[in-house]
């Protein structure tokens, strides 16, 4: 038995993949099935260790990117990466015709298209899952021969003709073991907060995001005589971020703590959601899930819309179905982020069915079902083959 995950980019798209392959290691083992052989396809690892702990093979497949923008350097790149997609394409089909996997799952996204491509020219059965409140392009033009579709909000219904709804569920997005509502006792204790400080938590992805950074630092000096802060900063933003901060707060006195990070893993993520009593985030689904999977008060800044097209109908639909406030960019300030974080945490009525809300929304089972489904068709096509 042998599946082929791809998809990725970003971790929106990969960790969830990682949450299905762990979960198919467990269900198989839990009912006594032979361990399938499980293999991702795509440009680079992005998480080498996250695929070796959940039992997965990299295998080299280039992909190239068409950019959305019609700037002259987006042209000269999407011209260029047109042959990245013609040679990733040949090697997906001759990658898929050695491996002949039963089933190829896609997360979507631009480095799913050359293993998709293949897997249609070699008749390999697909199941896709799109995380956002809008299919991608992939997953619109994979929905016409994929066997099954999961979606992650109700909105994304809309964009499957009435044939494909018929092989849609919605099933929200799967997430990882690690990451599902299990509270760390020793969260304040590891992330050095004070248990009887409201905790503001500030994620801005692995990558950063600059805008929202510089109005939580602007914001820190009033926010800070009433709350402690963590920030996820960002790899790339992190000594910026930790120099300009240390700059002002040396000169400031009688405030709580602020302790930002460059990244936080699964394990300090935990922690952070434990002890969190609003959060301030970016609009990525994967991010959204996992903090109403916890049923924390949520403040979303989605990316401009010229930047990333997803985000802005993210946030609407996760403050429509779990309960968010949404600030635009072009709303958001310094001020305005301290009064809406002032807010919630000033309204206990408010922020109690803020979190009821979110719980409500969240699914913990999503890779489970995604698992399930996937281990059902690899049984068929060993019970059809014996």
């Amino acid at each position: 038995m042998k599946i082929v995950f791809v998809g990725g980019g970003t971790g929106g798209h990969f960790y969830p993949l990682i949450a299905v392959a762990e979960e198919i290691e467990r269900y198989a083992r839990e009912h006594q099935l032979v361990q399938p052989k499980k293999y991702y396809l795509g440009p680079k690892h992005y998480d080498e260790k996250a695929l070796y702990d959940a039992g997965v093979k990299f295998v080299y497949c280039p992909a190239g990117k068409l950019r959305r923008t019609k700037d002259i350097v987006s042209r000269i790149k999407n011209f260029f990466s047109l042959f990245s997609i013609f040679f990733g394409a040949l090697k997906a089909v001759f990658t898929l015709f050695v491996i002949f996997p039963d089933v190829v799952f896609s997360k979507g996204g631009y480095t799913s298209f050359p293993v998709l491509f293949a897997a249609r020219l070699l008749r390999v059965p697909v199941v896709i899952h799109d995380s956002d409140s809008t299919l991608g392009r992939v997953s619109r033009w994979s929905a016409s021969f994929a066997m099954h579709i999961a979606i992650s909000y109700p909105e994304a219904e809309n964009d499957l003709t009435e044939k494909q709804q018929e092989k849609a569920a919605l099933i929200g997005i799967p997430l990882r073991r690690q990451l599902r509502y299990n509270p760390n006792p020793e969260a304040y204790t590891l992330l050095k907060l004070d248990p009887d400080i409201k905790t503001v938590a500030v994620l801005g992805g692995s990558s950063g995001a600059e805008f929202l950074n510089e109005n939580v630092l602007d914001a820190l000096p009033i926010m800070l005589q009433k709350y402690q802060v963590v920030h996820q900063v960002g790899k790339k933003l992190f000594d910026d971020v930790k120099k300009e901060s240390e700059s002002f707060l040396r000169t400031l006195s009688d405030l709580y703590a602020y302790h930002p990070f460059p990244f936080l893993n699964a394990y300090y993520m935990r922690a952070l959601y434990s002890v969190a009593d609003v959060i301030i985030t970016r609009a990525g689904s994967g991010t959204l899930y996992e903090i109403a999977e916890w049923g924390v008060p949520a403040i979303v800044v989605p990316i401009r819309e010229e930047v990333s097209h997803d985000q802005k109908r993210n946030a609407y639909a996760y403050a429509r179905s779990a309960g968010g406030i949404v600030v635009e960019e072009q709303n958001l300030s310094p001020h305005l982020l301290v009064s809406q974080v002032d807010t919630i945490l000033r309204d206990e009525k408010m922020s109690s069915a803020m979190r009821q809300k979110a719980k409500a929304f969240s699914s913990p089972k999503a890779s489970e079902k995604v698992a399930k489904l996937l281990v059902d068709i690899l049984k068929s096509h060993e019970t059809y083959s014996s």
